[in-house]
């Protein structure tokens, strides 16, 4: 206040504007001359696409210590801070997640990150991933491509970027178990939704080990984690930088989602949200109301072609009809948009312990699902699909079959270790237990016996 006084009182009104105008004229001479003195330089640096990450440069307190009113904000673009956050210890997933000048080497498997002001001296981070969620499963990760995540030197002649891109980016393998529906979803879709979710679709998807059936199939679901088309960094020869990178996909256990784990919260019944936004799926809640409105509640039954099949599937739909239900049977091989409409559209479904229960995660909620557990996979079933069920919402309900009604009894005595302690094949290793009780196995069901649970389901249903 003081020195504006002594400013009004030194020059008269007439001096003061004259003053104001010359100060405006040199301080566009001063902007003018440094353009000039470093235009050629600035012409040298490449054209990219801005990052997200932009700091606006206000100087609105030097334009008011001048007397300006209007002053034009000067923009600058930075690049994102360099930091990275990397999860290898984990039993199921290594992932890392990098931000700043991050660049993937197309067709090379490489992975390089610039530390700011690092000079020669490149530090000691780096590491080898397998962009895959079931790294303690040696025959999975045999077909995972590994990536290497390294410094860059930051000399000179480091190759410089031939693609920017201003969104993050994801590296993960569609190698592995890929193709096995269960699998599908436990290992790649559920970590995928995990890992991308919290972007809206601003993501760019790198695949390595690309399986171009994969990707077709799941097309619909790929689309809405993603806006851009997917890059098969396999086959890229190109430079491209990221200001983030995700190489590797987020875990938190088979089939499921642990929301105290996701940084957003996510549950098992937002991805089965997520999935009927996807497939414009209708149904969303199963409602069956009064026995007296006569409507006929939907069963559909998941029927296996090779193994753990059902041997008398004419019997089980005719006494289900017998009891009020409208029955549908599908191979659970069919175009994933008609199996999740359809799935979507019944209120109980069933099937012996197999990929094809995978399906549930259609089901409205509140709809059941029957399984038929199979003589030895009480474990596998209650792992793999009754704590899933349970997360997403979705009444479970199991039958467990009798010695009679497994084919196995036509090959092993019923006093045999294959009936008595199906555990200790366990200790033989995965694949004599596999041969026997997931292989040689099929079922027929006892209908007279299984009628009581379909009958339970009605009662669950109208209640």
């Amino acid at each position: 206040m003081e020195y504006n006084s002594i400013f009004a009182r030194s020059f008269g009104q007439y001096e003061r504007k004259k003053f104001g105008y010359g100060a405006f004229l040199g301080c566009w001479i001063i902007a003018l001359s440094f353009f000039a003195m470093f235009k050629p330089s600035i012409h040298l640096l490449p054209i990219c696409k801005p990052f997200h990450h932009v700091t606006l440069l206000v100087h609105l307190r030097f334009c008011t210590s001048v007397g300006f009113v209007n002053c034009e904000v000067i923009r600058s673009e930075k690049k994102p801070e360099f930091r990275y956050v990397c999860s290898l210890w984990q039993p199921r997933s290594d992932f890392c997640e990098i931000y700043g000048d991050i660049r993937i080497y197309g067709n090379s498997s490489k992975v390089f990150f610039v530390k700011p002001q690092m000079g020669t001296t490149a530090g000691n981070e780096s590491w080898r991933i397998r962009p895959y969620a079931r790294k303690e499963d040696q025959t999975a990760m045999s077909t995972v491509q590994e990536f290497s995540v390294q410094p860059l030197a930051g000399r000179e002649e480091d190759p410089l970027c031939t693609l920017n891109h201003s969104i993050p980016s994801i590296v993960f393998s569609t190698g592995g178990y890929a193709g096995n529906h269960f699998h599908d979803f436990s290992d790649l879709l559920i970590p995928l939704f995990i890992t991308a979710r919290e972007f809206n679709g601003e993501v760019q998807f790198l695949v390595t080990n690309a399986r171009k059936f994969w990707i077709e199939k799941y097309k619909l679901i790929l689309k809405q984690l993603s806006n851009y088309e997917i890059i098969d960094i396999d086959r890229d020869n190109g430079i491209h930088c990221f200001p983030k990178m995700i190489i590797g996909l987020k875990y938190h256990k088979d089939f499921g989602i642990d929301p105290t784990k996701s940084r957003n919260g996510y549950s098992a019944e937002d991805f089965k949200k997520f999935l009927r936004n996807s497939f414009k799926l209708k149904r969303a809640i199963a409602t069956i109301g009064d026995r007296r409105r006569n409507k006929k509640p939907r069963l559909l039954i998941i029927s296996r072609k090779k193994t753990r099949a059902f041997a008398n599937i004419g019997e089980i739909v005719k006494m289900a009809k017998s009891l009020g239900y409208k029955v549908k049977v599908a191979d659970p091989s069919l175009n994933m948009s008609s199996m999740a409409r359809m799935v979507n559209f019944c209120d109980v479904m069933m099937g012996v312990h197999g990929a094809g229960l995978t399906n549930l995660v259609f089901l409205p909620t509140n709809a059941i699902l029957i399984q038929i557990v199979p003589v030895g996979l009480q474990w596998l079933s209650t792992h793999y699909f009754r704590e899933p069920s349970l997360d997403m919402n979705i009444r479970y309900s199991e039958y467990k079959i009798k010695e009679e009604e497994s084919t196995l009894i036509e090959e092993y005595p019923l006093d045999h270790a294959v009936f008595r302690d199906p555990s200790s094949f366990q200790t033989q290793g995965w694949d004599v237990f596999e041969s026997i009780f997931l292989k040689k196995q099929n079922v027929k069901l006892d209908v007279g016996r299984f009628r009581e649970t379909l009958i339970e389901a009605l009662k669950v249903l109208h209640d």
